[in-house]
């Protein structure tokens, strides 16, 4: 068949074919289209909801200034809930702008594309427009309706528009767009940071544009160290609030797409895009603005408060013994608690005098008084006043054991500190949950959780120790003890022949001495022979003497010992102290 003609029906057979081929490739087109159309339905759906979720934190603030305007005492607060309303309504001015920018970008789409733009109708399927510009909201998106374009698939026009010629430089209205997208996401950081109020100034300095980054990790630690790295902003309320708008409203301007690389946000994200794409991707933009609008006005809403109650603040609390024995069973109780720093609760006493209550601006009543007795029943109330200005009381109770304070120090092993010896000594501060131990003439170190080593320092011949206990809860110290030791040197110790003592009767087998104390002396001191000599009587030859405390080397003239007779052993031996003391000792046969 190569070359002949076809026949009739089989032309017919290969037009079918192409023919329905087109209409695959139409309709497979017309599906992806329709999703980009519903793409952008629901994401003007949300930005609807990113509105009114903005703005509603706007109306609490307003019905909370309405409120507080009923309240002549509360000047102060009604103060700060207005300069809180004004710097919300900054955001929603900043923010609007960049809505209406965007809009007007869709219009021009849409007009260059030869759409029809200058009806408006609302809920009309066959009307592009169903809102339009409306100055009593300003932040929200004019309402579009995409199914009603007829050239969805106009990509040329959205290019020419937004991009310009080059991907990697946009020339376009894209670029204007990029960089007041960026401004507004600085300019919103700027406005949750830097303000005047209640005679404290906080700035928001050397905001830089940081749009390239590794990954999200590496654009994390960039915005923070930029934004920890600023002096004079408020850190405790307003940092990590401007790190996280600062983030979510970041986008990595160059990127690689398809093998071509440094291509711009801008070329990535319109470059060959279909119309109701393009459109669909600046309604995302949008939502990114909303989303950032709805951040920044609740984080400023959240230095106030709305409700019954006022709560524009929370601080952790944590309760429990401040003092406990080993071995008890403790138990702690951690709550968060919720307060309104510009209305201070009100705090009585019941039947206490000398009782001095201050308040020290974090939602609490600090009541100071000075114990005595044995247990001190303190009651009172404590009240609140409601937005209305009708007052919440309630009563409170709280009991305190008071423990008479006292000292006592021991020494386990003597009623004496000897010089170069690791004296072990214990004390206690009885009512206080910290011990201390000092001393004169001394040096004191820890023994882990046994106690103290304390080691006289100087030739003195006498020490004083001293027990404090503190109350880790007040910071209060108070000395409980002193007492006066003597200070002497280490006794000598007895030597040993094997395991008999001096004046035993020795054991010629025997082949080590030994020196040490008697059970009589309960000091936990180790001694050394340094050297020794063995007188044996009757000896002709001169005595036998050695190092150390093996006497194997005597042992030929003590086995000539007769029985009865009596061996003495002239030693030399060394102390934990350092000292080398002689000693003698005599044994038996």
């Amino acid at each position: 068949m190569s070359g002949g003609k076809e026949p009739p029906r089989q032309k017919m057979i290969g037009m079918m074919y192409l023919v329905l081929t087109a209409l695959l490739a139409l309709n497979v087109s017309k599906s992806i289209l329709d999703a980009f159309v519903a793409i952008e339905e629901n994401t003007q759906k949300g930005n609807i909801v990113q509105f009114f979720r903005g703005t509603n934190f706007i109306s609490d603030v307003n019905e909370e200034i309405s409120t507080s305007q009923k309240d002549a005492e509360n000047k102060a607060k009604l103060e700060k809930l207005k300069f809180v309303y004004k710097q919300m309504e900054a955001i929603d001015v900043e923010a609007s702008k960049m809505i209406k920018e965007i809009d007007e970008l869709k219009i021009e789409i849409l007009k260059e594309s030869g759409e029809a733009v200058e009806e408006t109708k609302d809920k009309d399927e066959e009307v592009i427009l169903w809102t339009e510009f409306d100055a009593e909201t300003p932040s929200l998106p004019i309402r579009m309706n995409l199914m009603a374009v007829q050239a969805k698939d106009q990509y040329d026009i959205p290019m020419h528009v937004i991009i310009g010629e080059n991907i990697k430089k946009p020339s376009g209205k894209g670029i204007t767009l990029w960089n007041n997208f960026n401004n507004y996401r600085n300019r919103l950081v700027e406005m949750i940071g830097t303000y005047d109020m209640n005679g404290k100034k906080f700035v928001v300095e050397n905001l830089k544009t940081i749009n390239e980054f590794d990954s999200n990790m590496d654009l994390q630690k960039k915005v923070e160290d930029m934004i920890k790295g600023m002096k004079n902003i408020n850190k405790n309320e307003d940092e990590q609030a401007m790190i996280e708008l600062y983030i979510m409203m970041t986008k990595k301007e160059k990127g690689e797409v398809h093998g071509t690389k440094d291509v711009h946000w801008i070329g990535q994200t319109f470059d060959h895009s279909p119309l109701v794409a393009a459109i669909a991707s600046l309604s995302s933009l949008q939502q990114d603005v909303l989303s950032a609008r709805a951040f920044a006005l609740n984080h400023w809403k959240s230095t106030v408060s709305t409700g019954e109650y006022s709560f524009n603040k929370v601080m952790p609390l944590a309760y429990g013994p401040v003092v406990a024995n080993s071995g008890d069973s403790i138990t702690l109780q951690v709550m968060m608690a919720a307060y309104d720093s510009d209305n201070q609760p009100v705090v009585t006493v019941d039947g206490m005098e000398g009782v001095n209550i201050t308040y020290p601006g974090n939602g609490q009543g600090l009541v100071k008084l000075t114990a005595g007795g044995t247990t001190m029943s303190l009651k009172g109330t404590v009240a609140i006043r409601k937005k209305s200005g009708a007052t919440k009381k309630v009563n409170w109770e709280h009991e305190i054991i008071i423990m008479k304070p006292s000292g006592s120090i021991e020494l386990p092993e003597m009623n004496m500190l000897y010089r170069g010896y690791p004296n072990k000594v214990q004390a206690t501060a009885s009512g206080y949950d910290q011990t201390f131990l000092g001393g004169t003439g001394v040096s004191i170190s820890k023994n882990g959780s046994e106690g103290w080593i304390v080691k006289p320092t100087g030739r003195g011949k006498e020490a004083y120790l001293t027990v404090t206990g503190k109350n880790s809860a007040t910071g209060q110290s108070k000395q409980l003890k002193k007492v006066k030791y003597r200070v002497r040197s280490l006794p000598k110790p007895d030597i040993f022949w094997g395991n008999i003592a001096d004046g035993g009767k020795g054991n010629k087998s025997n082949t080590r001495l030994f020196a040490k104390y008697p059970p009589e002396i309960p000091l936990n001191a180790t001694f050394q022979i340094v050297s020794w000599k063995c007188i044996v009587p009757g000896q002709r030859s001169k005595p036998k003497q050695g190092t150390g405390s093996n006497i194997s080397s005597a042992r030929s003239a003590i086995n000539q010992a007769k029985p009865g007779s009596m061996i003495t052993f002239m030693c030399k031996v060394k102390g934990p102290d350092g000292v080398v003391r002689k000693k003698s000792a005599t044994f038996k046969i």
